[in-house]
């Protein structure tokens, strides 16, 4: 899993301003991978949480906006699911794409925690994110997951972090590389 700090490039179609501060790379073989890799990302979460509550040094927490990036099938809903379970969520953990997103709320030693995840796969123009009346979800202090986010256009602004997912070489796992654009997406990423 390298570490590879301050790339300048914008690892997909974002704000050409944005600067990448950690880029990392996961090897998700299968599953189970996956799975360990979103129990490390809620531990993360959770994490951050209670460094807010414990230290006024550590970077607040006012939520985290994630893009997940990804073909179809390429497991950006199963990457979100293996978040919330590890958080704690018993519950069933669909997939927003007619819905277009799925609230959930979690106990955390923190305190409870709202996220938020989207899907904007059957959106057909930027103007329906504007339309949505989402960016409601985004001001608060909620753990926000959009899936196809490239179809809001530039209107989402720039994520604290890009889950990027592809096949590996073999065909048979996944390959995530996260980006982070923010302190508190670093801070995450770094505890990943």
């Amino acid at each position: 899993m390298p570490d590879t700090p301050g790339h300048d490039h914008a690892p997909l179609s974002l704000d050409p301003s944005a600067a990448v501060l950690l880029e990392r790379r996961f090897d998700l073989a299968d599953t189970d991978a996956t799975d360990a890799f979103g129990a490390r990302f809620a531990h993360a979460l959770d994490s951050l949480r209670a460094n807010r509550a414990e230290s006024h040094d550590a970077p607040t927490f006012h939520g985290l906006h994630v893009q997940l990036h990804g073909d179809l099938g390429a497991g950006k809903t199963s990457l979100v699911r293996a978040t919330l379970r590890a958080l704690g969520h018993t519950g069933r953990v669909r997939s927003p794409t007619y819905t277009l997103v799925e609230p959930y709320t979690v106990a955390t030693p923190c305190g409870e925690l709202q996220l938020y995840h989207f899907d904007l796969y059957r959106f057909s123009d930027p103007a329906e994110w504007a339309d949505s009346g989402f960016r409601e979800y985004f001001a608060q202090d909620a753990v926000c997951l959009v899936e196809w986010p490239q179809r809001a256009g530039g209107l989402l602004g720039v994520p604290d972090l890009v889950f990027s997912l592809e096949p590996d070489a073999s065909g048979e796992g996944r390959v995530l590389t996260a980006y982070a654009y923010s302190a508190s997406g670093k801070a995450c990423l770094e505890r990943c």
